[in-house]
């Protein structure tokens, strides 16, 4: 298994660095040129998605349409949710996501993303020498994307009155 931690400071109160880490279209702002959409599937594929939802997403990786049902399984708004693979290419996934107001227009995001390839021998050998690389590059460019909405005017377009 491995886990991948990343620490963002954001120029954003929490509570709106909060709703934009779990908004599908903010999460699609950040992956568009994998293809990624969420397709409606027995969950949710706009808005926030909120514990105990589900949403499914598709996106081409490795020249392969994948397809990854993830859960809220765990959330306590402002500061923690968790989303976790119920269905996917993984044998196991989940993202803790912790938000720490550090002034009331500062936000420490922190991202643990933990995730294990199938297959015990390959996947591991996966692991270490293209998915760890692989998924920490995702996570980046989408916190990168989350600071950019948060800090600009873009993310009122993005959450709920």
């Amino acid at each position: 298994m491995v886990t991948l931690r990343e620490v963002t400071v954001i120029r954003a109160p929490i509570a709106r660095c909060f709703d934009l880490a779990r908004s599908v279209e903010a999460h699609l702002a950040g992956n568009v040129h994998w293809g990624e959409a969420a397709v409606a599937e027995g969950g949710i594929h706009s808005g926030l998605v909120d514990l105990g939802q589900r949403v499914t997403w598709r996106a081409k990786h490795f020249a392969v349409w994948q397809r990854l049902t993830s859960e809220i399984t765990a959330m306590d708004r402002p500061v923690y949710f968790q989303d976790t693979m119920v269905e996917g290419p993984f044998q196991s996934m989940q993202h803790d996501h912790i938000f720490r107001a550090t002034s009331p227009d500062m936000t420490e995001m922190e991202d643990l993303f933990r995730f294990a390839a199938p297959l015990p021998v390959i996947g591991r050998v996966a692991e270490i020498l293209v998915l760890r690389r692989y998924m920490r590059s995702l996570l980046r460019e989408r916190n990168a994307v989350l600071k950019e909405l948060a800090e600009s005017g873009t993310w009122e377009r993005l959450l709920p009155a």
